[in-house]
């Protein structure tokens, strides 16, 4: 066996799979001058694996829980508890005990010592696994030691553990154990230090969490610590908590929780020296790794010791820029309704799309509006178009601006989008429209995108190897004629304005507010609309066969269609169906995204919403809701006009409405349409190259087709050409999918990280809010389970769990919540730490959550801007 036990200074980088990623961390930064950390050693991962690993029976009880889901509880918990008293029953072998002993004689074998575990898959830049094995403080004796060995081996068989790595993919038995044994150290002061501000993102702030003796009190949430913020070396914000409890180390060994006393719990925790130097060292932490630290520090005696390290796993990626000048970024995914991560492929084939100033961050897509908002011609219109769409995004925006310190006004003159251009005359009684009614220019467009479409689909079927990347290419010019051809851009902007001219002239005119809502119903040439209604046109075909109705019930099998053939009626609804995913089976959730699994590629994705049509409306029910919607729009239009007659130059008004109006019902259904004719090219794409992808598999450079949408165009097009390909790179880009893909991405980002967005005043709170801390964004509702025992829970998948607090214990239970409120905690308690992880809305700090919110009561909680409302 290689050497059992190693002290930090030995340890190297590239022993991660030996030492674990805290041991690891540690070795390295008792490498860095002026950083302080307890001496140590490490149990190395050999060691577990000779001790345990080679069991049979362990084995196959890890093969087990290999098997389960992260809902399995039950399950996960019985075979759980049989590997830990496995682990907890075996003996460690002689010369093991012997090199352990070794190490503490050499440190000081009376000493008291913090007996950690250090995990292969712990502190890991993608997944910090906090909390999720056991740490033992304060441990006196090399047999208590030693004891305490084995159990830090068993707490990676806790619930929560299997859980977590359940939910991130991790295999249980290719994780294996490192256990760190470190000096005590028995500090009057211990906290959390971020580099980066976990809630906000700025990579430019440090924040600092900070409480009375040892830090446990503070990560359990057991009670609320100082709250510090530093920026350029200056503190920026400073919060003293009443923290009412301490935990110190008691002089026999183990550690016991004292309540301060009164004239103490409000004293600062840190000398506002101690703060800045304290970030000092965060600061030098972080350029040494090279990423956002998520630092834990004592302080005994006036010196800080740093007993671990990890990177930050929830901050969102900044674009990557040329220069260090402040930027703002703009969330594409927020205006396309698609805030999933992208696959690279995905991304490629839509930046080829656009000409627009784009960047990539986390799996999404990001525009860069700096130069739009630093310019006077053009800042104030934008925020304006831009809030029309998304308020949200318009006061993030203007927060920005505002400021005064981040965006420098330039005198460059910067020309404006014509999609934000406005297009008002200043007589508010006309309307000049950017292209006059014409009732074939919509069927025109339509039909040269329907035949530019058809004609890719005869074209393609005979290109292949570097021909077909070519083709793409060149077909890619005709996308971006489509999408951007003139007279298509005018007739949509000319439905958007017709729409924002009635709005504000029948609120000026008749103070009707909100008038396009009726006025746009049932319009003409929305293939969006029109799909949804060709649905139910379908559950028409399939009503009358009662055969095939059971069967669908039952279909989820890929190939169900061929089988519904044989059934009486089965030819007509699959022929019905093959015939709508025809025309409409290029769609899906995320559709942007070209690696998205399409309708026609996942076909009985449609069957639940087909049987839903035929139990909840009748036959004919697409004319009907059609007819209905196209006369309350008629209707809507007489009443108008009706009315405008009355008033001084009515006359006037009502026509110039009236052509308005047509404008309105005869354009804005268009602009549904050169999205489809994209998705419709995309699709086309994306089986051309699978195709391709299917002879990468039979040359053993791709495991499956899938694999290519890890891979850019251009990286795919090389693999194509040459043969060759770093599998490698495809393993990593699906690890950081997964990371990217837990992440939500902000409505605006910054180039220091921040995440902004936007809010609401606060002074417009809802009636009876309940506010506190803000620690995962995100707004959700669901019923409130007040909980203070957590081994007496009883949830469902969509809770959201109120408790004093939570610690690692609680972890199962965020599986079956949506969302998380607490009493008391900070940035770095338990639960706002796996809150991030998950992507749970969370709030801490609410002061009596517990009493002001009853068991079983309907809440919406707003993680974004720390707001509770009873429903």
């Amino acid at each position: 066996m290689q050497k059992p036990v190693l002290s930090f200074k030995e340890l190297e980088a590239s022993q991660l799979m030996l030492a674990g990623g805290k041991a690891l961390n540690l070795g390295r930064l008792s490498r860095i001058d002026g950083i302080q950390v307890p001496e140590g050693f490490c149990v190395t991962t050999a060691v577990y694996r000779q001790t345990v690993a080679k069991s049979k029976v362990y084995q196959s009880l890890v093969g087990q829980l290999k098997t389960l889901s992260a809902g399995d509880r039950e399950q996960i918990a019985a075979i759980s508890r049989q590997i830990r008293q496995i682990i907890l029953e075996t003996a460690l072998p002689v010369e093991v005990t012997r090199a352990v002993v070794a190490q503490l004689s050499s440190l000081g074998e009376e000493l008291a010592y913090a007996v950690r575990s250090s995990a292969t898959a712990e502190d890991l830049p993608h997944a910090s696994f906090a909390g999720q094995q056991d740490s033992y403080l304060n441990i006196i004796g090399s047999h208590n030691i030693l004891e305490h060995i084995s159990k830090c081996w068993a707490s990676l068989f806790t619930d929560r553990a299997v859980i977590y790595r359940i939910e991130n993919g991790f295999d249980h038995a290719q994780v294996y154990l490192s256990v760190i044994v470190q000096k005590m150290i028995k500090p009057e002061v211990s906290g959390i230090m971020f580099t980066a501000d976990p809630v906000s993102g700025s990579r430019k702030a440090v924040s600092v969490e900070a409480g009375f003796g040892l830090g446990e009190a503070l990560v359990s949430g057991l009670v609320s610590p100082d709250s510090y913020r530093i920026r350029d070396g200056v503190i920026t914000n400073k919060q003293i908590a009443s923290k009412q409890l301490a935990m110190y180390s008691c002089q026999e060994g183990g550690i016991q929780t004292h309540r301060l006393e009164p004239h103490q719990q409000t004293v600062p925790a840190l000398s506002d020296p101690q703060i800045i130097e304290l970030a000092l060292l965060g600061r030098q932490i972080e350029a040494y790794f090279g990423c956002p630290q998520d630092i834990e520090w004592c302080l005994e005696d006036g010196v800080f010791y740093i007993v671990q390290s990890r990177p930050i796993t929830t901050l969102f990626p900044i674009p990557e820029a040329a220069d260090q000048a402040n930027r703002v970024y703009l969330s594409v995914g927020h205006q396309q309704m698609m805030t999933d991560a992208m696959k690279p492929l995905g991304l490629a084939f839509y930046l080829m799309t656009t000409p627009a100033p784009m960047r990539t961050a986390g799996g999404r897509l990001f525009v860069d509006v700096t130069p739009h908002l630093a310019s006077p011609d053009t800042g104030a219109a934008v925020i304006n178009a831009l809030g029309k769409s998304d308020p949200l995004i318009k006061n993030a925006l203007m927060s920005i601006v505002e400021r005064g310190d981040f965006i420098q006004v330039s005198s460059e003159n910067h020309k404006l989008p014509n999609s934000l251009k406005s297009n008002e005359n200043t007589d508010p009684g006309l309307f000049n429209a950017r292209i006059e009614y014409d009732p074939d220019i919509v069927p025109g467009l339509i039909q040269r995108n329907q035949s530019s479409v058809e004609e890719l689909k005869h074209n393609i079927s005979t290109k292949s190897g570097t021909t077909l990347f070519d083709f793409i290419l060149e077909d890619m010019q005709e996308l971006k004629k489509l999408l951007f051809d003139p007279q298509s851009s005018a007739v949509i902007m000319t439905g958007m304005d017709a729409s924002s001219w009635i709005n504000e002239r029948m609120n000026e005119w008749l103070g009707e507010k909100n008038a396009t809502d009726t006025l746009s119903q049932s319009v003409a040439d929305n293939i969006t609309s029109e799909m949804g209604l060709a649905l139910l046109d379908v559950a028409d075909v399939i009503r009358p066969y009662p055969e095939v109705i059971a069967y669908l019930q039952q279909a989820i099998a890929e190939d169900f269609l061929d089988e519904l053939t044989s059934l009486a009626g089965g030819r007509e609804a699959s022929d019905a169906i093959r015939s709508y995913l025809e025309k409409y089976g290029m769609r899906c959730s995320g559709e942007i995204d070209l690696t998205r699994t399409r309708w026609s590629e996942q076909p009985h994705t449609l069957v639940p919403v087909i049987l839903n049509h035929i139990k909840h409306f009748s036959r004919g029910a697409s004319r009907q809701k059609f007819e209905q919607g196209r006369q309350e729009a008629v209707n809507k239009e007489q009443e108008l006009l009706n009315r405008l007659k009355q008033l001084p130059d009515g006359g006037q008004k009502a026509a110039e409405t009236k052509r308005v109006i047509r404008l309105l019902r005869g354009f804005s259904g268009y602009r549904e349409y050169p999205k489809y004719g994209m998705i419709s090219r995309y699709f086309i794409y994306k089986q051309a190259l699978l195709r391709e992808a299917e002879q990468l598999v039979v040359k053993g450079l791709i495991q499956e087709k899938e694999d290519i949408f890890y891979l850019t165009f251009d990286e795919l097009r090389e693999a194509v050409s040459a043969s060759r390909l770093d599998y490698e790179m495809i393993g990593t880009r699906k690890e950081e999918y997964r990371l990217y893909d837990k992440l939500t991405p902000p409505r605006v980002l910054t180039s220091e990280g921040e995440m902004i967005n936007g809010s609401y005043k606060r002074a417009n709170l809802p009636e009876d809010a309940i506010i506190g801390l803000p620690v995962s964004s995100g707004v959700i509702e669901g019923r409130a389970r007040v909980i203070f025992n957590m081994e007496y829970a009883d949830l469902e998948e969509g809770d959201i769990l109120v408790t004093p607090f939570t610690d690692p214990s609680w972890t199962p239970l965020f599986v079956s919540v949506k969302g998380l409120v607490t009493e008391v905690g900070g940035l770095m308690t338990h639960g706002a730490v796996i809150a991030r992880e998950y992507g749970l809305p969370a709030i801490v700090g609410v002061e009596q959550a517990t009493r002001r919110i009853k068991d079983g009561q309907m809440i919406r909680i707003n993680g974004t801007e720390g707001i509770i409302e009873i429903l």
